[in-house]
């Protein structure tokens, strides 16, 4: 039952990592920074800040590496954050990056081992956090993108 409940959570995690980074996939650099909302979400925002809860799910909370180690902003909202040199071909990069870090770091563990970077808890609640946290980015995506796409026709 472990190795189908672990097949099963790894299987949602890259069905919604997929998702979100191919929320970018056929737009121009100015749409995906086009912001809609009253909060810094974009779409490059989106797959930005999903590379930072990649590094705290799956090396801070594996580890106990602390944000500046691992090279993450020092809050969610500061991940959202977009520079100058962040572009749909290298955050899409870096976030295919991220998640096979993520992959690695948990390979060898099984969902019952208790985690203590972030405080004890065992693998299958950080691996229910971050399903949890990719399913609503990936509903934010799929919005933004209808939204940026309608433009066009406009």
């Amino acid at each position: 039952m472990n190795r189908e409940l672990r097949a099963q959570f790894d299987s949602y995690l890259d069905e919604y990592r997929s998702a979100l980074h191919d929320s970018l996939n056929g737009l121009t650099e100015e749409e995906a920074r086009l912001s809609l909302v009253p909060s810094r979400t974009t779409l490059l925002g989106l797959v930005k800040h999903a590379i930072f809860v990649e590094g705290v799910w799956f090396d801070e909370a594996i580890t106990g590496r602390s944000r500046k180690e691992i090279g993450l902003a020092s809050t969610p909202d500061g991940s959202f954050i977009l520079k100058k040199h962040d572009t749909i071909a290298s955050l899409q990069a870096a976030y295919r990056d991220a998640c096979e870090a993520s992959r690695r770091a948990v390979d060898a563990l099984e969902l019952e081992e208790t985690v203590e970077g972030r405080g004890p808890r065992p693998l299958w609640r950080v691996y229910l956090h971050m399903v949890r946290e990719l399913a609503q980015h990936c509903g934010h995506a799929d919005i933004l993108r209808e939204q940026v796409l309608a433009r066009r026709t406009a």
